[in-house]
């Protein structure tokens, strides 16, 4: 029944998609980062997400919808990017294990931009912010009623077989999408759907508590820290900042206090020094090969060439030694310029937006993409989630809302709408007199 039911509900959205890629786009966007299809007996061995992908490019090609081709400065850090990691390739070591993990990093980052062209007015960029709330909150929502219900005793995990399987994975993601759950709350007029969306957020952030990641906890710090600074009541936001703290974290059992306090006692936790040694080996093999050793350097060779600790073989667990171990100096330049544009822009809509009625939504989308650029930033710092998803499509969020800001899409879909408006009105007179207005 549960194949039957979410095969259905894949087969009409790839139907969708030949007419209206936007809605494929989405759809990929919901494939790629819940991983839906995973929890079905048969469809978690079919190619869904190529299906949705063929789909939406077929769409793009055929289709009437509009489309707009463009590249900001963003996008273009995102394709020499693209560029870079194909460079360091067939440059790195142990290319044959590197070929698959490539090929997952171009497909993801092909269609982000993908997405960029088929998503471009309010309602495209409103609902992409809706389906990563719903496709992370979905986690949340589970993962924090299990953590309520087991009293914090086992820790949190994500879907099998995709970026955030880990615990600590799981919960950065859930950092990363409260706030734009929160930024859905500020759109809505509906009491009951605000509550709701405050509820998943409180169980998004026990979730990622629950899942005992002590690099969630600072990015949980970190976007507190931005969202205190920007507020006109510092007092009264740190308070209840501090009060809602001390209520999860009074939750939590000892075996959770104890794992936090070791975040101070690095030197006596392996764990943490293996990641210091995965670090100093990225660092090395980057000051040694100018085009680093591309994605298959987590083995005992490469530590045993570049690791002050040739034994102890851990993945970067940094998305800034990811890149740099993996593309060198040049690829993690390329990564953090990218990502300082994104930064930049989405500043700039917070404050632009302000300016007129019509774009305050814009300059909510702005905020709240930056307090998750925040979290992402503190968090990933100890995570290898260079390539995930999610922060890209924030990426997407912030190119797309700019652009319309920019160009004053407002007037355009307000005069798209009544051309809509006037065509459904010329319809139903001619349902009630039997033949067509002239």
């Amino acid at each position: 029944m549960r194949d039957l039911l979410l095969g259905g509900v894949i087969f009409s959205l790839i139907c969708c998609a030949f007419a209206r890629p936007w809605i494929g786009a989405l759809t990929w966007t919901w494939i790629s980062i819940m991983n839906p299809h995973s929890y079905s007996w048969v469809l978690s061995s079919m190619p869904v997400a190529a299906a949705v992908a063929l789909s939406t490019l077929v769409g793009i090609l055929v289709s009437k919808d509009r489309k707009v081709y463009f590249v900001s400065r963003e996008t273009a850090m995102l394709m020499l990017f693209m560029l870079w990691v194909t460079i360091t390739l067939p440059m790195g070591f142990m290319v044959e294990y590197s070929i698959t993990p490539w090929k997952t990093v171009v497909k993801i980052d092909f269609m982000i931009l993908v997405a960029l062209v088929v998503l471009h007015s309010r309602q495209h960029i409103m609902g992409l912010a809706w389906v990563l709330a719903g496709s992370i909150g979905f986690y949340g929502f589970k993962g924090g009623l299990f953590t309520i219900a087991t009293g914090g005793s086992y820790r949190v995990w994500g879907p099998d077989g995709t970026f955030i399987e880990g615990n600590n994975e799981i919960a950065l993601a859930l950092v990363i999408v409260i706030p734009l759950i929160r930024f859905l709350q500020m759109q809505v007029e509906s009491r009951w759907v605000k509550h709701a969306l405050t509820a998943v957020m409180i169980l998004c952030a026990v979730a990622s508590l629950g899942s005992q990641s002590r690099g969630a906890l600072l990015a949980l710090g970190a976007m507190g820290f931005v969202m205190w600074w920007r507020s006109e009541s510092k007092a009264a936001v740190g308070v209840l900042m501090v009060v809602i703290g001390l209520v999860l974290i009074g939750f939590m059992p000892d075996s959770w206090m104890n794992r936090m306090e070791t975040i101070g006692e690095y030197q006596e936790d392996g764990s943490a020094m293996g990641r210091i040694n995965a670090w100093q080996m990225a660092w090395n093999l980057a000051s040694h090969n100018f085009f680093g050793g591309s994605f298959g350097i987590y083995n005992l060779e490469t530590f045993g060439r570049y690791a002050p600790d040739p034994t102890d073989v851990h993945a970067a667990h940094s998305i800034y030694f990811q890149v740099l171990g993996e593309h060198g100096f040049l690829g993690l330049f390329i990564f953090l310029v990218m990502w300082s544009f994104v930064w930049g822009t989405a500043g700039r809509m917070r404050k632009q937006g302000l300016k007129q009625p019509e774009t305050r939504w814009v300059s909510d989308l702005g905020s709240m993409c930056q307090v998750s650029m925040a979290g992402y930033a503190v968090g990933g710092a100890f995570l290898s989630l260079a390539y995930f998803d999610l922060p890209y499509n924030i990426l997407i969020l912030v190119v797309a809302g700019s652009r319309w800001m920019d160009q004053k899409a407002w007037i355009r879909e307000a005069a798209e709408q009544a051309v809509q408006a006037a065509g459904s009105k010329k319809k139903r007179r001619f349902w009630i007199f039997g033949k067509p207005a002239r």
